[in-house]
């Protein structure tokens, strides 16, 4: 990879592209095959387009911090100009809301949901980026993307009850009002208190995903799915708990990196929730995201 092409991976943090992936993976999984390949496929490239974006233009309007903060990015270290941050950030924002009304083109109908919900989630992208991150109402605003992007998944599978997706977007969402709560100080030292509480919410977000079998018939969902959140919630925990006891930078940004990646397993445990074992085979994306984090920062 050359000096500019990483700089641009690093810009639109490319590992965390595959959690955008999961979740149209879980809303393609809970569809049980009633999504066509070209509008599933519409789908996810939207979703990995708006986030790129959504990555693009939090790093534009941080540019000032990061010159204090962190200095080796892309924008504040030179390698990429504010120019060239501004066009992209706008053509991905506009191809990601193209592709999701795209999606809506089923044979000769076309149904509006996905490019509704693609306009709600390029409006909650700038409206976070922009005014509301450094707000109380940030971690709400990063978790209302999520939402959306959940219902972006789902929006093509028209036989899927609106009570599941929700449901579904509002475990998601949850789970990121933590996250983004957990790394609001991540690089500098945060308070403990504040860290139990945003693990607190993302706790909160798993006993949500706990009633999700209740959308089926009685006896056909995975066994295994309340073991599984629970492991997931010891794999997010125990680093989360490290960081409580030591909150420095180093120690909260390795809690927030197993956290944001950990949602493609959260993905994945829900998707088993509704399609039972296959569910697991979103999985497969954490591999690709983790190799690329090796160079490529999360956070």
């Amino acid at each position: 990879m050359t000096p500019r092409a990483l700089a641009y991976a690093r810009l639109v943090r490319l590992p965390n592209v595959f959690t955008a992936l999961a979740d149209v993976g879980l809303g393609l999984m809970v569809a049980r095959g009633a999504v066509p390949w070209l509008t599933a496929a519409l789908l996810a490239a939207a979703s990995a387009t708006l986030y790129c974006g959504g990555m693009v233009w939090n790093d534009y309007f941080d540019v000032d911090q990061d010159r204090r903060e962190r200095p080796f990015r892309p924008l504040p270290s030179g390698a990429i100009s504010l120019a060239a941050a501004r066009r992209l950030g706008v053509g991905l924002l506009a191809a990601g809301f193209l592709l999701a009304g795209l999606a809506g083109w089923l044979g000769d109908n076309f149904d509006a949901t996905p490019a509704v919900i693609g306009g709600l989630l390029v409006f909650a992208i700038l409206l976070y980026d922009r005014w509301l991150k450094r707000t109380w109402a940030g971690p709400l605003a990063m978790g209302a993307c999520r939402f959306l992007n959940v219902l972006l998944a789902c929006s093509a599978a028209e036989s899927l009850p609106w009570a599941l997706r929700l449901h579904l977007a509002a475990v998601v969402g949850l789970y990121i009002v933590g996250v983004t709560w957990f790394a609001r100080t991540e690089a500098r030292a945060s308070e403990s208190a504040q860290l139990r509480r945003a693990t607190g919410v993302m706790a909160a977000a798993l006993a949500l995903a706990l009633p999700l079998p209740l959308h089926l018939s009685p006896g056909s969902a995975f066994v295994l799915f309340p073991y599984l959140l629970v492991a997931f919630g010891l794999a997010i925990g125990l680093p989360a708990t490290r960081a409580w006891a030591k909150p420095d930078p180093v120690r909260v940004q390795r809690a927030v990196k197993r956290a944001v990646l950990g949602l493609i397993a959260l993905d994945a445990i829900l998707a088993t929730a509704v399609a039972g074992a296959p569910g697991l085979l979103l999985v497969l994306l954490l591999p690709p995201a983790l190799y690329l984090g090796q160079w490529l920062y999360s956070t």
